[in-house]
């Protein structure tokens, strides 16, 4: 059985219909049809709370305080791409900065998640580039240890593949597996339904959750026949 290269060239992404439709959906919806789970570690933020990003993951390893394989992956990575960087959630030197982010918007990457620290955030405000990071950092990184691309990875306590669905905004980065994330569309869909009907209900004045009595029952807060 031959080894898998360090840098993987092709992946396979999902597609840009699900990427497009998925960019209409908040992430907490996204989370939540896909069983709240997949959600990076809060750690994990936009520079700015403004900034949101949906796309196919490029993922990149790099051992922490180190970019070599960064730069690989800017070089490689195709228009639409969300880099997604595993640095171990390091934050003692900045992996990226303005002159890399700026590479990356001018290659047409829809963005960049970085479990790991930045840095330059008063230019990247400007920028106008989603960016998320773990936090910032004026020191800069090293550029001589090796690491892998498109490769299985960890960002932000996530599981992360090569062209699964990313989708950041305020509240975070979620990750969809590839070949699920079709099925999750419908899904957000009717959530997206059901939070408006419940929202309409509450400026009604229903604010009662309906399973609340039930949920509370069957953990041994009310008794049978009690209610709140």
């Amino acid at each position: 059985m031959s080894q898998l290269p360090d840098i993987v060239r092709d992946i396979e992404r999902v597609s840009p219909e699900v990427v497009a439709k998925a960019a209409t959906f908040q992430a907490a919806i996204l989370a939540d049809v896909a069983g709240r789970r997949g959600t990076m570690n809060a750690r994990v933020a936009p520079v700015h709370e403004r900034m949101v990003v949906a796309g196919p993951a490029f993922t990149v390893e790099v051992r922490p305080g180190d970019n070599l394989m960064i730069h690989a992956a800017i070089a490689l990575a195709k228009p639409g791409d969300v880099l997604v960087i595993d640095g171990k959630g390091d934050q003692t030197a900045a992996l990226m900065g303005t002159l890399m982010l700026s590479a990356c918007k001018k290659r047409g990457l829809a963005g960049v998640i970085v479990d790991g620290a930045i840095r330059d955030k008063l230019e990247l405000l400007e920028l106008d580039f989603p960016v998320f990071s773990a936090g910032f950092n004026p020191a800069g990184p090293t550029k001589f240890v090796p690491g892998r691309i498109n490769h299985p990875i960890s960002a932000g306590g996530a599981s992360v593949n090569p062209g699964d669905l990313v989708v950041g905004d305020a509240d975070g980065v979620v990750v969809i597996e590839r070949e699920k994330a079709p099925a999750m569309m419908d899904l957000a869909d009717r959530k997206v339904a059901d939070e408006a009907a419940r929202l309409e209900s509450i400026a009604r004045g229903d604010t009662a959750a309906k399973w609340l009595p039930a949920a509370l029952r069957a953990a041994g807060v009310l008794k049978e026949g009690e209610s709140l």
